[in-house]
């Protein structure tokens, strides 16, 4: 069983959710998220190998897999190292988003944050599927409806944000 309070996915969706609230309250439109881009893909990425380190006590863990990249956690058993693919995807945005920031693209003003929590949600998503948490609706657990709810907070503000340009 999977601990939600354990989750950076839920910590992201909460913080979220009270920041936009909070900006509603005071009429502040526009990102204020763009600082905490880097930050916190690289924080995901160095956290994702500490779940790893962590082992089978972390409950993070993947699915039993063939594929000679498999790690044993403890028990004998090869598993998807979803930890390392997911630090390795934060790696991967992050790399792309300062050669943007280097390059001063126009996204990394406005947009960083709502493209961050794409990236994030979208991989999240797609790692769900080689953990073996409980499914909650059809074939989705809860974290990948959070990763959905947080992929169309992503794509509506992202689109606000471009039309606001």
């Amino acid at each position: 069983m999977p601990h939600p309070s354990h989750s950076i996915a839920g910590g992201l969706a909460g913080a979220i959710i009270a920041v936009e609230l909070y900006k509603a309250a005071r009429g502040i439109s526009g990102s204020t998220g763009t600082i905490w881009v880097g930050p916190l893909a690289l924080g995901i990425a160095v956290g994702r190998l500490g779940c790893l380190f962590a082992g089978l006590p972390d409950e993070t863990f993947g699915i039993p897999t063939g594929l000679p990249w498999g790690v044993d956690l403890g028990d004998g058993v090869p598993r998807h190292p979803v930890q390392l693919y997911e630090s390795l995807a934060m790696l991967g945005f992050l790399t792309v988003y300062l050669a943007a920031l280097r390059r001063r693209a126009a996204w990394t003003r406005e947009r960083a944050f709502y493209l961050f929590v794409l990236v994030y949600a979208v991989q999240r998503f797609a790692w769900e599927f080689l953990k073996p948490y409980p499914r909650l609706l059809g074939p989705l657990d809860l974290f990948q409806l959070l990763a959905l709810a947080m992929i169309f907070y992503a794509l509506i503000f992202d689109a606000r944000a471009r039309r606001d340009d």
